[in-house]
């Protein structure tokens, strides 16, 4: 479907003066016919011819009506698809990735037999489920040196360039 674009110009109100017109009617055709063949030429359609109104002030308080006559003009819009000529980008470059180094997330420490609780009897069962506070949902910590880099530790196959980013950002500062 085509798009057009619209201009609405005031239709001439004097006549234009030209060698043999001697009438006010042909002076005012002339103006006229100047003025679609000036738009014609720069490609605008001629439509149609209004008159509206327009509110306009006079004095200080009151207002009136004025009636103008416009002519409207339309010339076909140039789509964004027309006007778009696809460039091609050029290959991306390889980056050659480090090598990722040996695991670093520490191993579970053994647990010995002094620090497994003992649960022979039901009676110090009770005791500690009554004993054990309620679990309740983890609760935000405010913490000052916060990186914006969550725990990466539980993070299986995260990429090199994040883990040097954390690392980076997790350096205790000196003070000099």
């Amino acid at each position: 479907m085509p798009r057009y674009e619209y201009k609405v110009v005031p239709a001439p109100t004097k006549g234009l003066k030209a060698k043999g017109l001697k009438t006010p009617e042909a002076r005012f055709s002339n103006a006229l016919q100047a003025l679609m063949n000036t738009l014609g030429g720069d490609g605008w359609e001629y439509q149609r011819a209004e008159t509206l109104p327009s509110v306009e002030r006079s004095g200080l308080t009151s207002s009136t009506t004025e009636w103008r006559h416009v002519l409207v003009f339309r010339r076909a819009l140039e789509t964004q698809t027309e006007t778009f000529t696809p460039e091609l980008l050029p290959a991306p470059v390889a980056v050659e990735m480090p090598k990722e180094p040996a695991s670093e997330t520490p191993e579970k420490a053994e647990v010995s037999e002094a620090e497994k609780p003992a649960k022979d009897s039901p009676e110090k069962a009770e005791d500690e489920a009554l004993d054990a506070p309620e679990e309740q949902p983890a609760k935000p910590v405010d913490n000052p040196v916060d990186n914006g880099v969550e725990d990466t530790d539980d993070v299986a196959g995260i990429g090199s360039p994040l883990e040097v980013l954390a690392k980076a950002r997790n350096k205790p500062k000196s003070d000099n």
